[in-house]
């Protein structure tokens, strides 16, 4: 995975469903619990061309868009953006669980995980009907 700049919020993007109550719940403490975060924008708000994304990527999955140091634009969809996010935490154990989401075999197991949970975001609490991702998004 290449390196990525600083999680600030002039060089990072978390890309989330802001329509969906449990994406938005679950951006929100994330928010409060991790000291190094980056702007977080429902992608109904966002200006996806400049990420890089379309309403579609952005409507299926949680992205995380950086750039590196040399201004070459990152993206990470669904496990592998909380896998960077955590890496890019202060506290060892919040980047320790940030590498094992991207280790096999773990990274698989975390993938299958988040599209689960990413399918039936509308059944957890705080979801709505409105987190339903589309039959053909998944």
């Amino acid at each position: 995975m290449p390196p990525v700049g600083r999680l600030t919020r002039d060089q990072a993007t978390l890309v989330f469903d802001g329509d969906c109550g449990f994406c938005s719940t679950a951006v929100r403490w994330l928010e409060g619990s991790l000291p190094a975060f980056p702007r977080a924008i429902p992608h109904q708000w966002a200006v996806l061309e400049e990420l890089g994304l379309t309403t579609h990527e952005a409507s299926d999955q949680v992205w995380l868009v950086a750039r590196d140091r040399n201004g070459i634009l990152h993206q990470y969809g669904g496990h592998l953006a909380v896998s960077v996010l955590l890496r890019h935490q202060p506290a060892f154990g919040w980047r320790f669980l940030g590498i094992l989401l991207d280790t096999p075999p773990f990274s698989l197991a975390a993938s299958i995980g988040y599209r689960l949970i990413a399918r039936y975001r509308y059944l957890l609490p705080g979801g709505t009907p409105a987190c339903r991702v589309g039959a053909g998004s998944d």
